[in-house]
């Protein structure tokens, strides 16, 4: 029996209700933010929303308050510089003991070349999967986007391990130009080892080709064409970072020469001479001394 034209024009009404409640349980494409209002960006998600939110007062710092990492500060200023010049560039790993400067170095370079067209979004790790939309996102802008994922690393088999792979060197679509990648971890190879996968290898049981899943872990690495590494600062390192900030405080000569040792016994407590602990004691010395 074919349906009468009363009875289609109530299916198709019918039909027209349900896509309606459909489109809106599907995830809406990302808006583009006022580009102009920000230099610094956030890729946020809630549920199936994403948006990039343009940050306001981002966390800038000079390059000359970073001490004692001379030579990671003049690599990645080079890679940086050539980026936003529209040469060659590679995307940067930033690895070793916390404290050291490894994001407040990303930071520094966004402080420096801002007045050169240079942008940074900052995506967290859970959020790695959307990097595909980011880049179509600012595809075509004219700016130069730095990707910034801090103190990143993975568990084994987490899926945002894949889908930063596949952005850095592996995927069929080209990444542009315009965006490079920055990332900071207290992992060099971005993943946990056990010394239960050296046992593995000589293990009758174990895998047959354990070199292949070593690889596997150390891909993502790799996929970073520029490694820097941080280390942990000495004692004359660490006075050195404490004196510098006293100073940019305002805290006087002579009371700089005095907190020597309350310095010394700040990272005693801490258990670290880093310099995140010496800008916290800096911070607390300055506000007990302040005129």
């Amino acid at each position: 029996m074919t349906p009468t034209s009363p009875e289609l024009a109530a299916f198709f009404a019918r039909l027209e209700k349900t896509l309606d409640r459909l489109d809106a349980w599907l995830p809406a494409p990302p808006a583009a933010p006022d580009w102009d209002s920000a230099i610094a960006f956030r890729w946020l998600r809630r549920g199936a929303q994403a948006r990039l939110e343009a940050i306001a007062h981002p966390h800038l710092i000079r390059v000359e308050d970073l001490q004692d990492v001379a030579d990671q500060i003049e690599r990645l200023d080079a890679n940086t510089r050539q980026f936003v010049k529209g040469r060659r560039a590679n995307n940067a790993l930033l690895t070793g003991a916390r404290g050291t400067g490894k994001s407040s170095l990303v930071k520094a370079m966004l402080a420096r070349y801002a007045d050169k067209g240079l942008r940074l979004i900052e995506v967290d790790k859970q959020d790695l999967m959307d990097l595909p939309e980011i880049v179509e996102l600012v595809r075509t802008r004219p700016e130069r986007f730095v990707l910034f994922c801090d103190d990143l690393s993975f568990e084994d088999a987490e899926p945002a391990y894949k889908a930063l792979k596949s952005v850095l060197d592996g995927s069929l679509a080209a990444v542009p130009d315009n965006i490079i990648i920055y990332a900071t971890s207290n992992r060099r190879h971005l993943m946990p080892e056990y010394h239960a996968e050296n046992r593995e290898a000589h293990n009758i049981d174990g895998e047959i080709h354990p070199g292949e899943a070593v690889e596997e872990k150390i891909s993502l690495s790799e996929r970073f064409g520029l490694w820097l590494s941080f280390y942990p600062f000495n004692q004359d390192a660490y006075l050195d970072i404490v004196c510098h900030w006293l100073s940019e405080f305002g805290v006087t000569k002579a009371k700089i020469d005095k907190a020597r040792t309350e310095a010394l016994q700040w990272a005693l407590m801490r258990g670290s001479r880093s310099g995140r602990v010496a800008w916290q004691f800096a911070r607390d010395y300055a506000g007990r001394h302040a005129k």
